[in-house]
């Protein structure tokens, strides 16, 4: 058993700290050296001691100062040698401004003359690259040289097109192998990354078929998964589970309607949110049926997940399918955004950005331990600059490179606001109407309240959307395993009319409660994703599961009231037709059993997919309610309550026509009077094109919301 031992850190640039463990007294001190790059030695400067039983403490100071990317050891005689930790040098107030890298050339730029290699890792004293051809060579190894900015740069000429590389990045005198932080192509489970040239992935992103979108309000979002939208057997799509699976046209279900991106395509919808397509790390890519996730683990962020793709092996073949994907959805007038998760990776202390510049990435409380705000133990530090540029350059590159559309932030509220600003600022140079949207919980993590890019904060982030909690809860109840069978207003329970109300104005006016958002612009209307129960587990827990032609009924009506609402319709994959979970609530790794897109059932109730078709035509060409501000809402749009619960709303629309929308969550039909003329343009059929009978009075179906027109004066 070893009783004596010392460690030293780097506290800033002229102190170090050692701690020996010992029973050395205060009489028995000794000199502490510095060696540096294993060829000079200085004796340090003692300016502190303290002695404690069985450890004695030293503050040194070096009167030359520390130069990180020196290779530093501590000596003292009779106890060793002992490498001198630089890590904490990280924590310095001056650290991100001495060593901010503001170039767009970290990685890998290459040309058939040459390929240069730039890495930022300023504690690094070394660093090196191994490149093979392919997975049968030898490695040959390369050394980086340092540049300002702690930049290590590489440039070899030849061709290396195809060439594997990984890094081996001496920090602290620990060599560590690791991949490129902005890798932008891979090999199988991230263990390698590739060099390609992305000249040779240039394909038509069908940009000119997109129209471009004056606001949010005129957008409807979709949200699916590759995997679970193209996986199940009743459907003749050939490419199951991958990105190929999404551009295949004219696909059928077993029962004959449109399936994949025929079907996405035929909905009317705006824009395909899809979960996670960056490098994931929990599904085996040579073996992707074995295992299952939604990607909510990130790996490597600026390469496309593998196991989506026919050959995860080959650095080019998840690339070019992934822009396949996305210009076949732009070819069918179809935007896409883009699940992306920037608040934690999978595993933190084992990431590329740990490996490479250890202590920086991840944010931590004041005692030094990592925040775990996102529960998953490594929240990201989005305000330190390098953690940030990385996370706009992302953006950017997927913005650039892939033509995405938009971007759905998971857990926003661990990020700061002027990240996000940042985001919108960057992509909107490049595309206008690009949409930038997140989860904006308060999360528990150590940035200022004001900080973080919250619900909370949305007044500073005018341009950033967010899941609206409210709307979500007063329509169907509230969320949670517990409250599962506790309804909203369209779900039997009259005590949440009111906040229905402040919820069907998008929470942007002083209506009932504060106003949540500067701009009705800015609430994602919501009450299904992929997270929690769907909406048809959460109706059927309160109305019985032997009840699901109401339960289904229920599910039109607020599939419609969404359509209806102001604010930005979301949907997710299924819910227009009530698929189930079985009543599981996070199937993130639970398997296609519980998360698949069941296109038989679709077949089944095709007529609820009739009727969002219908409620999407009449929200994009009828109805005229895209109105940002909450002074201007507030003039279009009154509420009477009535008897039974049900409630009416009358709506000045913007082309100055007036609708009366009457909600009915009860069981019981219901004889409706007006003060004027008015004809049945929505019901329990959807919108109906082609009546001109106008009428006085009109029966209000069970769990159903109608609409009505008045007729003009002639």
């Amino acid at each position: 058993m070893i009783d004596n031992f010392f460690g030293a850190n780097l506290i800033d640039s002229n102190t170090c700290k050692v701690a020996l463990f010992s029973s050395l007294q205060k009489a028995d001190s000794t000199p502490i050296n510095l060696i540096i790059n294993d060829e000079r030695v200085v004796r340090l400067d003692v300016k502190k001691q303290i002695f404690l039983s069985g450890i004695a403490m030293y503050t040194c100071y070096y009167k030359d100062g520390f130069k990180l990317g020196n290779s530093y050891k501590v000596s003292i005689e009779n106890y060793g040698i002992a490498n001198l930790n630089v890590s904490e040098i990280v924590n310095t107030p001056s650290f991100d401004d001495e060593y901010f890298y503001p170039n767009d050339d970290l990685g890998v730029t290459y040309t058939k003359e040459n390929v240069t290699f730039k890495l930022w890792a300023p504690l690094a004293s070394k660093v090196e690259v191994l490149l093979r051809k392919d997975f049968n060579s030898q490695y040959v190894g390369y050394y980086l040289k340092r540049g300002e900015k702690g930049v290590y740069s590489l440039t070899l000429n030849g061709d290396y097109e195809n060439y594997h590389y990984v890094y081996v990045v001496t920090n602290n005198e620990i060599p560590t192998l690791t991949t490129d932080p902005y890798g932008k192509a891979s090999v199988a489970n991230g263990k390698e990354n590739v060099i390609i040239d992305f000249s040779k992935t240039k394909i038509d992103m069908y940009e000119d078929n997109l129209p471009i979108y004056k606001s949010y309000l005129d957008t409807i979002i979709y949200e699916l998964d590759v995997r679970d939208f193209t996986i199940d057997e009743h459907t003749d799509i050939e490419n199951k589970g991958k990105y190929l699976g999404l551009t295949e046209e004219g696909r059928k279900t077993n029962g004959g309607h449109e399936a994949g991106l025929d079907y996405l395509a035929s909905l009317g919808i705006t824009h395909v949110q899809i979960l996670p397509i960056y490098d994931f790390k929990t599904i085996d890519e040579n073996h992707p049926l074995d295992s299952y996730n939604w990607g909510y683990d990130p790996q490597q962020y600026f390469v496309p997940e593998g196991s989506y793709a026919t050959d995860p092996n080959d650095g080019y073949s998840r690339v070019i399918e992934c822009k396949k994907m996305v210009a076949a959805l732009h070819k069918k007038g179809l935007k896409v955004n883009m699940d992306v998760v920037y608040n934690h990776v999978y595993e933190g202390l084992f990431s590329s950005f740990e490996n490479v510049v250890p202590g920086y990435f991840f944010r931590k409380r004041k005692d030094g331990t990592l925040c775990n705000g996102t529960g998953c133990g490594n929240d990201v530090d989005s305000e330190r600059l390098m953690v940030r540029k990385l996370i706009v350059d992302c953006c950017k590159f997927w913005c650039e490179e892939y033509s995405i559309d938009g971007l759905r932030f998971d857990l926003m509220g661990i990020l700061d606001v002027n990240t996000i600003n940042r985001v919108v600022k960057v992509c909107r140079s490049i595309k206008p109407d690009f949409m930038v949207y997140g989860e904006g919980w308060d999360m528990n993590t150590e940035l200022k309240s004001e900080k973080k890019a919250s619900i909370l904060n949305s007044f500073k982030m005018d341009d950033v959307a967010f899941f609206n909690d409210t709307y979500r809860d007063t329509l169907k109840g509230p969320n949670g395993t517990d409250k599962l069978s506790v309804g909203g207003y369209l779900t039997g329970n009259p005590s949440y009319v009111e906040g229905f109300k402040f919820a069907f104005l998008s929470s942007s006016l002083n209506f009932v409660y504060p106003a949540r958002f500067r701009f009705a612009s800015q609430s994602i209307n919501y009450v299904e994703c992929h997270d929690n129960f769907t909406i048809f587990d959460k109706v059927s827990s309160i109305y019985g599961k032997n009840e699901e032609e109401k339960v289904l009924n229920i599910v039109k009506q607020i599939n419609g009231t969404i359509l209806l609402s102001i604010g930005i319709p979301f949907f997710h994959a299924g819910q227009e037709v009530g698929l189930t979970k079985y009543y599981e609530d996070n199937t993130y790794n639970k398997g296609d059993h519980y998360n698949k897109f069941r296109w038989n059932i679709l077949d089944a109730r095709y007529e609820m997919v009739t009727y969002l078709k219908s409620m999407i035509d009449f929200k994009k060409h009828i109805y005229k309610v895209s109105e940002e501000k909450p002074e201007n809402i507030g003039k279009m749009i009154s509420f009477a309550n009535l008897d039974q619960n049900l409630l009416e709303v009358f709506v000045k629309a913007l082309d100055d026509k007036e609708y009366i929308i009457v909600f009915n969550p009860t069981d019981n039909r219901v004889n409706f009077v007006f003060d004027d003329y008015y004809k049945l343009i929505c019901g329990q059929a959807g919108y109906l094109k082609g009546s001109d009978l106008y009428i006085k009075n009109s029966t209000i179906e069970p769990h159903c919301v109608s609409v009505f027109l008045k007729k003009e004066a002639e």
